[in-house]
């Protein structure tokens, strides 16, 4: 009997904490911490437009606030709002996290690795990443996924616990240049000596480079178009992300003008032999 009246006492409790009051409140409060976010999203937004060259720590701190203020305000709203009892908290987090564990788990692994690339960080938001077959620029971090806009400008939303178990490559880690690698082929015949001058001479004057950084070459005899030729590869740094596409196609362009312009030789497919008919 008494077991009885402890079970009607706790719903009747439960029921107390969960009134119309309350529930307003929640919703005011889960109102008022959206409102927030996407406030200070934009005036991220504007911070970068008036700072571009900070863009990147803006956009890690919005982001690291962002996170703070969806797990912590949430929290709090709970707490503050529903003020429930010190059992009832233990028992509501053991079912709330059992439940999780099963219905959630890919959800739960995309948290937990939100939380580890956060402080791990093996790449940044703005950051130039290969992930597989995309290549694209992270524009946001999330607590449960990265996306990241490729150079088709398509937005491509991606787990977190992809990257934790998969392979990631970043192209700049944070910094505003990066290297960009551009191949150019000529003939053996070719006089690399003054292909090589006429690249460099295109890649420092080129407006998008970025010379506080070395260029740099890497010549190897490869084969291309069925004979063999020199290819040269040109490393050099793109003063912004951004630029990257714009800085290749301006040193292609430019250097394939002054090759015809010197003359120099590019690989020349072999002929095909001709086939002979064995049938009389």
């Amino acid at each position: 009997m008494n077991n009885d009246n402890g079970l009607i006492n706790d719903l009747f409790g439960l029921f107390e904490i969960f009134n119309i009051y309350t529930l307003v409140l929640l919703f005011f409060g889960g109102l008022l911490i959206w409102g927030v976010n996407t406030g200070l999203t934009r005036f991220s937004g504007r911070l970068m437009e008036k700072v571009p060259t900070r863009r990147f720590l803006i956009l890690q701190i919005s982001t690291l606030l962002s996170f703070a203020l969806y797990i912590f305000g949430t929290i709090g709203l709970v707490v503050g709002v529903l003020q429930p009892p010190k059992e009832f908290l233990i028992a509501a987090g053991g079912a709330v996290a059992v439940a999780l564990g099963f219905a959630l788990k890919d959800v739960v692994a995309s948290l937990v690795a939100g939380v580890l690339l956060l402080f791990d960080r093996p790449f940044r938001v703005g950051d130039r990443v290969t992930f597989g077959d995309t290549y694209g620029e992270i524009v946001s971090i999330g607590l449960r996924t990265v996306r990241l806009v490729t150079l088709d400008d398509n937005l491509v939303t991606i787990p977190n616990s992809r990257f934790i178990t998969d392979v990631v490559a970043s192209g700049n880690a944070g910094e505003l240049d990066m290297m960009v690698v551009t191949d150019f082929h000529v003939s053996l015949q070719a006089d690399l000596a003054q292909a090589r001058k006429l690249i460099e001479e295109v890649v420092v004057t080129s407006r998008f480079a970025y010379l506080k950084k070395p260029v740099s070459f890497a010549i190897e005899e490869v084969e291309v178009a069925r004979t063999l030729g020199i290819r040269l590869r040109t490393k050099a740094y793109v003063l912004d992300v951004r630029y990257e596409k714009e800085f290749q196609s301006d040193v292609v362009t430019r250097v394939t003008l002054l090759f015809q312009q010197y003359g120099i030789l590019r690989p020349y497919p072999k002929a095909t032999e001709p086939s002979v008919d064995l049938t009389d």
